[in-house]
């Protein structure tokens, strides 16, 4: 990190802003310094995109100043802030697929000669960008489409620097990366701080804020509530200011009466295209968490489970019986729900109401119970705490968190028995990966089995009752609750693996 004292070289003070009568921003001072990485955090609703989007230009204050290099500024559309440096990359991403990485740099603003765009000095200045980010491995002339995750969000912190941009605020910028690929935005962030760029890194994942920032604002509910030097806070006092409970109480204990039965899913040598020789034993009443490096084969695991990527040897039984899944249908009327990693991508169709995503699965499987389902979903949404302006309004509208809680209303109305989880507190905030750990406990004490995958060694460790290492497409250990860092990643690195320590598990 990078810290500084030189003045700021972008400074609000006082803004305030409302949305039809209530008040979503109330008098916030924020400052970001040349060189530096200012985290901003705070609970879904906490006030942090419209902050940003007042600062890009997409949405202006009601109240407040907004001053950059020592001078008010006033900017009415995007367009102005970034031609002044001060550029958004939002978690959407604004790319075309169908252009090239340089046609989508310079979209707008191609450069011409003769009248024409001249391809061959877009795609130098474009090159001259990506070798100035230490990046070789994407070429201008490449189509976005053909890109990976990763390198479209590098594209967009490129197309920010055509700009000569001072300041660049990104919006949970390695929600959809793998570990790798965090590192690489990493090096990226530490290299733009070095040249003297500004960055307001808004993140739900606090290693990455403690890894990078400088300095922290917390907003809670549209207030300020402090900025202090990321050495000064602990994360337990960070979680403790954001959403008022002390990171000890973040993942709760199994509810009383909570008891592991017998075998709700077990695996006997089962295979796929992705992974090999996998047995297992999933019980009534636990939660078993799978653990692993990207490309571990963890996601595919659980695909196979649900029938995405069917098995094609090894045996499976649900409550003792043998069957075979070939497909998510099946899969549902066996009695199993598959909370995926991409919600948006997989789990939504966010142009469709609340209402209309919460019955997606029962109208497909099981179409004669829509009726008694339709009047089961306030209820259900209720319990979620799903906050929204009523069943009608479009998913599309809703935060990242209550997003989330849509899919689980939707798989909670099919009343599966196992409940597979993939990545299911990506990209939401403290406050809302509370809700789902209770979830899941009441799952568990209602006897249903709760299998769930995570790169979060935090939300695996507090939430398991036992947890699974995938390595290379196997499953290569077993280790009790509460197993240390250190032991997870060894297994899955294949530096050592453990022996099996619980009963009934792998094999």
């Amino acid at each position: 990190m990078s810290a500084t004292t030189t003045q700021p070289v972008l400074q609000v003070s006082g803004i305030r802003k409302s949305f039809f009568g209530v008040e979503v921003l109330k008098g916030i001072d924020f400052d970001v310094r040349p060189g530096e990485v200012h985290g901003l955090v705070g609970e879904n609703g906490a006030g942090k995109s419209t902050l940003m989007k007042i600062i890009a230009g997409v949405q202006p204050a009601d109240e407040g100043v907004i001053a950059y290099r020592g001078d008010e500024v006033r900017h009415t559309q995007p367009r102005q802030a970034m031609d002044a440096g001060i550029v958004t990359v939002f978690q959407e991403f604004t790319l075309l697929p169908e252009r090239t990485v340089a046609q989508n740099v310079y979209l707008g603003r191609e450069p011409r000669r003769g009248g024409f765009v001249d391809q061959r000095a877009m795609n130098s200045r474009t090159a001259e960008l990506l070798t100035d980010l230490g990046v070789s491995f994407i070429e201008p002339q490449a189509r976005v489409g053909s890109l990976t995750v990763a390198e479209q969000q590098i594209v967009e912190i490129v197309k920010a620097l055509s700009f000569d941009a001072q300041v660049i605020s990104m919006d949970e910028p390695t929600a959809a990366l793998s570990d790798r690929e965090v590192e690489l935005l990493y090096a990226i962030v530490r290299r733009l701080t070095s040249r003297g760029v500004a960055i307001i890194y808004v993140s739900h994942r606090l290693k990455e804020i403690f890894d990078l920032c400088d300095r922290i604002t917390i907003l809670k509910d549209g207030a300020l509530v402090s900025t202090d030097d990321t050495t000064a806070l602990t994360t337990d006092e960070l979680v403790r200011r954001m959403v008022g409970r002390s990171i000890q109480s973040y993942f709760p204990d199994a509810l009383p009466g909570t008891t592991v039965g017998a075998p709700r899913l077990e695996l006997d040598g089962c295979g796929n295209a992705y992974v090999d020789g996998v047995s297992l034993t999933l019980r009534a009443g636990e939660i078993v968490g799978v653990a692993g490096l990207q490309g571990s084969g963890r996601t595919e695991l659980v695909e196979g489970v649900f029938g995405i990527q069917a098995f094609s040897r090894g045996t499976m039984r649900i409550d003792g019986t043998p069957v075979r899944i070939t497909s998510a249908r099946a899969a549902v009327r066996a009695g199993l729900a598959l909370v995926s990693e991409d919600r948006k991508a997989q789990g939504l169709a966010l142009g469709q109401s609340v209402l209309d995503n919460a019955l997606l699965v029962v109208r497909g499987v099981f179409a004669g119970r829509t009726a008694a389902s339709r009047r089961e979903v306030p209820g259900i949404l209720s319990s979620l705490e799903v906050s929204s302006r009523g069943v009608d309004q479009e998913v599309r509208f809703l935060s990242g968190g209550n997003q989330q809680k849509v899919v689980l209303a939707k798989w909670l109305l099919t009343r599966p028995q196992i409940v597979l989880f993939d990545e299911p507190t990506r990209g939401i905030d403290v406050g809302a990966k509370y809700a789902v750990y209770q979830l899941m406990r009441e799952l568990a004490a209602q006897g249903k089995a709760v299998l769930m995958v995570s790169s979060e060694l935090p939300e695996v460790i507090g939430m398991s009752d036992r947890i699974l290492v995938m390595h290379d497409g196997e499953l290569v250990a077993e280790l009790p609750a509460g197993s240390a860092e250190h032991e997870i990643l060894g297994a899955a690195t294949g530096a050592h693996t453990p022996g099996t320590t619980a009963e009934g598990g792998a094999r």
